[in-house]
């Protein structure tokens, strides 16, 4: 269960409640009894009815089945789980989702399109201050979510740039690392998919202002995010934005090409 982060979430989650409370209260079953039958406490079933929990699948699924509710209450997952998302994350999703065209450059691990679960888990496992195994779970099923982009149709044009070193450093192990540079093969195999490596060895990048994304949406409009220390921003002024696209595109004349860079990770991975 998630803590409520902010109010678009919060009205989600309140009118879940609100339908469970309902259903509850049709089969005659108090709060302390409903939770016995789903394997949760009076506390828990008290909190998710007031929209100040977010309930899991498991909760859903088993209350459907306890109330008779006939899917009525499973089919609440997808909202459920979208608003146990950061906020920033939901944001970031819907901008991908909308896009017809994305690239990113990542330098100090896998762009978070391109991780494997176990990768993303390890990532955040090793966040301090630490993240409870709660919160690790809502950040690595956000962070999935977002990878829905790769199977949308009509498929949008995804460009990658990753650093020499995230192909190297073993973040979760050299299983999980292992395990990840197949996933980048696989990834940069598809046809709608430029994956690039920038080596070590390179004079020249233009990428030291750190990473980078860019979006271009359906209507032209285009948009920048990057990431900092404790904060990601959108950035969407149109003088900012021309300045990322120059970098970018500097960037990737810099990396290795396509074909080159998947022969790149092929080594690296029997190296590993």
């Amino acid at each position: 269960m998630g803590e409520v982060e902010d109010e678009e979430a919060a009205a989600v989650l309140r009118a879940v409640g609100r339908q469970i409370k309902s259903w509850r209260e049709a089969a005659g079953l108090r709060q302390a009894e409903f939770g016995a039958a789903i394997g949760y406490g009076e506390e828990m079933v008290s909190s998710v009815e007031r929209g100040r929990r977010a309930p899991k699948p498991e909760f859903l699924d088993k209350a459907d089945d306890v109330l008779g509710a006939a899917g009525k209450i499973s089919a609440m997952r997808r909202d459920v789980e979208e608003a146990r998302y950061p906020k920033k994350v939901r944001d970031l999703a819907k901008l991908e989702e909308a896009s017809v065209e994305l690239g990113a450059y990542a330098n100090h691990n896998m762009h978070g399109l391109l991780q494997t679960p176990e990768y993303t888990r390890a990532l955040f496992a090793m966040r301090a201050p630490s993240f409870s195994e709660d919160e690790i779970d809502r950040q690595v099923s956000a962070r999935m979510a977002r990878q829905a982009v790769f199977e949308r149709r009509p498929a949008p044009l995804l460009t990658f740039v990753q650093e020499e070193v995230t192909l190297r450093r073993p973040i979760g192990g050299r299983v999980v690392l292992r395990q990840q540079l197949e996933h980048l093969l696989t990834v940069g195999r598809l046809r709608h998919v430029a994956l690039q490596v920038m080596p070590t060895d390179r004079e020249d990048h233009a990428g030291m202002g750190g990473p980078l994304q860019l979006l271009k949406l359906h209507d032209g409009k285009a948009l920048g995010h990057s990431e900092g220390q404790l904060h990601s921003r959108l950035i969407s002024d149109h003088r900012d934005v021309q300045i990322l696209e120059m970098r970018y595109g500097m960037i990737r004349a810099q990396a290795l090409p396509p074909r080159e860079s998947l022969a790149f990770i092929e080594k690296v991975l029997e190296e590993t």
